[in-house]
């Protein structure tokens, strides 16, 4: 969301945080909490869904309680940075499950990949069966993570003033 090509005033914002916290809330709710009757909220609600900063809904799942019990990050370099390679990369990563995020960074890698395994048998077979037969990387780093300090959902950052 870019504030400079769509702005959002304070009901707006207040839409945006109830639905984050829970995205199941019905319209009579939403406008209840935010202070308007239901037309004008669903008229808002639909306004900013149509407009695209509200990108859809989803649940919240607990990865420990489906067996997913470790996180990793992923550094990686490429051999070569051509638009082609990079573009091929990027695909590749999009396809691969345990891939829950990968950003294309500055700095002393291209990208940054968060992965989610069930175990570390389960890296070990992402990293000789999947990451390592993708062609083009010259360089990986992992770091295991311990566990989260803060997790927030990318919609927070358009709730900042």
């Amino acid at each position: 969301m870019n504030d400079s090509k769509h702005t959002l005033d304070k009901i707006d914002r207040k839409i945006l945080s109830a639905l984050r916290q829970d995205g199941r809330l019905t319209v009579a709710q939403l406008a209840d909490i935010v202070g308007l009757s239901t037309s004008p909220c669903w008229t808002r609600l639909k306004r900013l869904e149509a407009l695209k900063i509200i990108d859809g809904y989803s649940a919240n799942i607990d990865p420990k309680a489906i067996g997913i019990n470790e996180l990793f990050f992923i550094e990686i370099t490429l051999e070569r940075h051509d638009d082609e390679i990079l573009e091929q990369f990027s695909e590749a990563l999009a396809d691969i499950p345990e891939v829950i995020e990968a950003h294309l960074v500055t700095g002393d890698y291209d990208y940054l990949v968060k992965i989610a395994v069930k175990d570390a048998e389960h890296y070990e077979r992402f990293l000789r069966k999947k990451l390592y037969a993708m062609k083009g990387i010259r360089h990986t780093r992992s770091i295991f993570a311990l566990r989260p300090l803060k997790l927030e959902n990318k919609a927070d950052l358009m709730l900042i003033d």
